[in-house]
């Protein structure tokens, strides 16, 4: 007998390691393009040790941006990549989830660059809160998808632990960047010290308990295909 044909969205979006190439990359890449926003002062306008001076402090709001963005970034690509430790199976709907969420991490050097130009108004702070929020949004989603679906490896407790840690990781930080947020209808500059506070706490875990999550091992196909050659 004939197999059943299969619809598009059946078969597409299988391999998971196609979506951890792509995203990998955006990542780099974002990554980098954040120093492109710093520019170093054109030397024909600078005659003095004061001049010099003067010119790389008016650089430091570019240079915290940086640093604040470096740290969103970094924290957002641990979160996604930790996902893909525990996620086996992927389908197209998974797959563009985790697109979206591309979509919103490459834009982020622009809103860093909205913020460090007009880092006196709330409405700057608001706009690069928008955009933390809505990377915590799509990274929630995608991993309760994966869960849903039974995309993960381990055994059902060991889901369930996993499950647990990775979603109140990420509604305790959002609620976090968003009282952050908050703080700059006092000053500016204190919203941003306090979201890179609580970036350096989840980047180095100083507040943070550390569970035991169980280690989730995924073979390469190359040696599972080995190991179905041996053993017939």
């Amino acid at each position: 007998m004939s197999a059943s044909p299969k619809s598009y969205n059946q078969v597409a979006g299988q391999k998971i390691q196609r979506i951890e190439a792509i995203s990998d990359g955006v990542f780099a890449i974002a990554l980098t393009l954040l120093v492109l926003d710093i520019r170093v002062p054109v030397a024909a306008a600078i005659h003095s040790e004061g001049e010099l001076v003067q010119v790389f402090y008016s650089l430091l709001p570019k240079l915290l941006g940086y640093f604040l963005s470096f740290m969103t970034l970094g924290i957002f690509w641990t979160g996604h990549s930790t996902q893909y430790t525990y996620i086996e199976k992927s389908d197209r709907h998974l797959n563009w989830i985790s697109l979206f969420f591309l979509l919103f991490f490459s834009i982020l050097p622009f809103t860093t660059a909205f913020l460090t130009e007009y880092i006196h108004f709330k409405f700057s702070i608001a706009l690069y809160w928008l955009n933390i929020f809505l990377l915590g949004q799509l990274l929630y989603i995608h991993w309760v998808y994966a869960y849903q679906h039974d995309f993960l490896v381990g055994t059902e407790e060991e889901k369930q632990t996993v499950n647990q840690a990775i979603r109140g990781r990420i509604v305790i930080a959002q609620t976090l960047y968003f009282c952050g947020a908050l703080l700059c209808f006092i000053h500016t500059y204190l919203s941003i010290v306090a979201i890179i506070l609580i970036q350096l706490n989840y980047a180095l875990g100083i507040f943070s308990k550390r569970p035991n999550w169980p280690m989730a091992v995924k073979q390469p196909e190359e040696e599972n295909n080995i190991e179905e050659t041996e053993n017939p």
